[in-house]
């Protein structure tokens, strides 16, 4: 019982780390399916890949961020006024 308690618990813990990655991914604009099959492949190494990626893209254009974040904020606004009217 001991066995298949640790066993679960190795599973949770190493699907976890392919989440996150996914889940970074996605949310600055990269495929959510093909990190979590790397982090499901290589766990560590694809957290960390992706991370210098990331890391490469804002050094290489720092101000795109706030230019997306900007659309983004004026599209919302641009809604909700137009459901106003």
């Amino acid at each position: 019982m001991v066995v298949i308690e640790a066993v679960l618990g190795l599973i949770c813990a190493m699907a976890i780390l392919p989440l996150v990655t996914g889940y970074c991914a996605y949310s600055h604009g990269r495929s959510f399916w093909l990190w979590f099959a790397l982090g499901c492949v290589l766990p560590i190494g694809s957290f960390f890949v992706l991370f210098a990626l990331l890391y490469r893209e804002q050094l290489l254009n720092p101000g795109q961020y706030l230019v997306d974040e900007a659309r983004e904020i004026l599209a919302e606004a641009e809604l909700a006024d137009t459901g106003r009217r």
